[in-house]
């Protein structure tokens, strides 16, 4: 599956932007020795050359903007709107899972109730849209406050994946 995931980067200019973006996606994708995949691959938006990924499949997403642009506003608020629907998706799956299930039924996974637990606490991956330079999902407003706050030229980039 294809999602459009956000990374909050300081940088100067569009191309450090893109640069250091694509270094959070590499890590993301594995391509850091140190760090284990969390995607399969990403593609980002300023490339040409495929056919299933990135504009192909979402349209036309600056390729990197100044968070505090117009652009920049509406990626930071896509990437957030996502994450909490995504966290409140879950959180309820979680909620009715507790309230409709014997504790050897969530031990079993009926109804994916394990997963919805685990999907509730990830730190990365298909529920977490944003990330910082460091490739750290952002779960929780005060963590994204935090992100914003401590730059001053903070820069927005989105990239396609596949997990």
């Amino acid at each position: 599956m294809h999602m459009v995931i956000y990374s909050l980067v300081e940088a100067s200019t569009e191309d450090e932007a893109l640069s250091t973006g694509k270094t959070v996606f590499d890590r993301l994708v594995g391509a850091d020795p140190h760090v284990g995949a969390v995607f399969d691959y990403h593609v980002t938006f300023d490339e040409e050359d495929t056919s299933v990924a990135g504009k192909a499949r979402w349209g036309e997403l600056p390729t990197a903007a100044p968070v505090d642009s117009d652009d920049g506003q509406d990626l930071l608020e896509r990437g957030w709107e996502a994450t909490k629907e995504e966290f409140e998706r879950n959180l309820e799956r979680v909620k009715e899972a507790l309230d409709e299930l014997s504790d050897e039924e969530i031990m079993r996974d009926e109804d994916l109730a394990r997963h919805a637990f685990h999907q509730v606490g990830a730190y990365d991956g298909p529920t977490v849209f944003l990330y910082n330079e460091y490739a750290n999902g952002i779960r929780h407003r005060e963590q994204l406050d935090r992100v914003l706050e401590e730059s001053e030229e903070l820069w927005i980039v989105p990239a396609d994946v596949h997990f």
